[in-house]
């Protein structure tokens, strides 16, 4: 039995994009929330509770912008040149952030501006994932083997509400880590931008997949025809489940809950994405196998990742189980 070396690939592919979303969701998260939460001191607690492992997350976004050029090379040909804009703009808004992680802790007089910088960057970076996403949903338009579309192709209704949303959704993210991680007056307000943050995201959800079904006929065949529509029911479903434990949790004020129940809104949306998407890596019109490199090349960078991904992952769990728990106050991560 042949084993299909493109579809491994793409598993691991949107695996890595999905272990970035939903663990630099959460820092991002907390950077957006940044202003209004006052207090230097109460600051001072939201970063140290993702300063241990905020570096780590990013490790993803490098595994899957990586992976794709290695091993899906003309769809990151194609996607580039697409979203050249978007993607510029999420770099730099990461990079003001990851400086502004370091700046803050040693500035006095221009702590405020590292604090724009935190904020602005997470802001910046968090919307700019969720224009490019939007951008990739509705359709790249390809000739031949390359991008033809236009300089502002990624700029669209569409594209600018999955903007809108990422960045409600990552304060749902962000809230709910707070709520996990933080005591008292920072826990309080979380739980308050928690709630209001859940009802956005959830409105958010439902206007983005009752428009995306109409950007393509094959998301409108894939949802509503054939074996595929039991999705239709299932995926809803879910998300109403996971948004019933999610405000539980919050009326009970459990600490976990709430943000386990929040990363089951991005797995159930990532898992909308995929239906979606399958058998396509750049929609409407290159499948995974048409991007896919060489069976050879594909063999040789599967042996690397079977050794780097559990080492990927044993760091990962054990950043967490090492700084597991309330951070706090009097002690810094810094």
């Amino acid at each position: 039995m042949e084993v299909d070396l493109a579809f491994i690939w793409a598993g691991l592919i949107a695996f890595a994009v999905l272990a970035y979303v939903i663990l630099d969701g959460f820092d991002l998260g907390v950077g957006i929330l940044f202003p209004f939460i006052k207090g230097e001191g109460s600051r001072d607690l939201m970063m140290n509770s993702v300063a241990p492992v905020w570096d780590g997350n990013e490790t993803w976004l490098v595994l899957g912008g990586g992976g794709l050029l290695a091993v899906f090379p003309l769809a990151y040909s194609v996607v580039l040149p697409a979203l050249y804009a978007p993607i510029i703009a999420m770099l730099a808004g990461l990079i003001f952030r990851g400086v502004a992680f370091e700046f803050r802790w040693r500035a006095s007089k221009s702590r405020w501006l590292w604090d724009a910088a935190f904020f602005g960057g997470s802001l910046l970076a968090t919307f700019a994932q969720g224009v490019a996403l939007g951008a990739l949903v509705q359709g790249i338009e390809i000739e031949g083997r390359a991008y033809a579309g236009g300089w502002w192709d990624w700029l669209t209704p569409f594209s600018i509400l999955t903007g809108i949303a990422l960045v409600v959704g990552y304060i749902l993210l962000g809230s709910t880590w707070l709520v996990m991680k933080t005591e008292g007056f920072v826990r309080s307000t979380a739980r308050r931008y928690a709630y209001w943050s859940a009802y956005g995201t959830l409105g958010l959800i439902g206007a983005v997949s009752l428009w995306t079904p109409f950007l393509n006929p094959t998301y409108l065949d894939r949802w509503f025809s054939g074996p595929t529509t039991a999705f239709t029911v299932i995926v809803p479903s879910l998300v109403l489940a996971s948004a019933f434990f999610l405000f539980r949790g919050l009326r009970e004020g459990q600490d976990a809950l709430p943000f386990l129940s929040a990363l089951a809104f991005f797995i159930l949306c990532f898992a909308g994405i995929g239906i979606s998407f399958y058998p396509y890596m750049v929609p409407p019109s290159l499948t995974i196998w048409q991007a896919a490199a060489p069976d050879d090349s594909l063999s040789f960078l599967l042996v690397g990742s079977v050794v780097l991904l559990p080492l990927i992952l044993l760091y990962s769990g054990y950043s967490y189980w090492v700084f597991r728990g309330k951070v706090d106050p009097s002690e810094g991560y810094h």
